[in-house]
């Protein structure tokens, strides 16, 4: 896996991977630890929907808060992170979006496995219909 991160101004800065762009800039917009919630998200989230699709469990949303308390000391680094799961579907199902989310975070999602070594990582679900 390779990116190119680019300056731009100020704090702000392009990166690029293959011919995709992320523009990152500190205060005004998706800054460096954002993306490391963005893409604890996304790794658990992709996890999330191929189980899912597995048990063959239907299911029509899926919307992941992370929110993430830091340390007061610097390096500010993530101390605890909550990740909140809204699912679209029927409560009869939460077992196996609870087993989904398991999955994830303890076996498959690389991002989780890494920031576990740091941050405690707690999670909710919330089923909506």
């Amino acid at each position: 896996m390779k990116t190119t991160t680019a300056w731009k101004t100020g704090h702000a800065f392009d990166s690029y991977q293959n011919n995709a762009k992320i523009e990152l800039e500190s205060g005004a917009g998706f800054g460096p630890k954002a993306l490391l919630l963005t893409g604890l998200a996304g790794c658990s989230g992709i996890d999330v929907v191929d189980i899912l699709e597995k048990m063959r469990m239907p299911f029509t949303d899926l919307v992941i808060d992370a929110e993430a308390e830091q340390t007061d000391e610097h390096p500010r680094v993530f101390k605890t992170i909550h990740l909140t799961y809204h699912i679209k579907t029927e409560e009869v199902n939460r077992d196996k979006v609870k087993k989904a989310i398991d999955l994830s975070l303890e076996k498959y999602c690389g991002v989780a496995a890494m920031l576990k070594k740091n941050s405690e990582i707690l999670y909710e679900i919330i089923i909506t219909k």
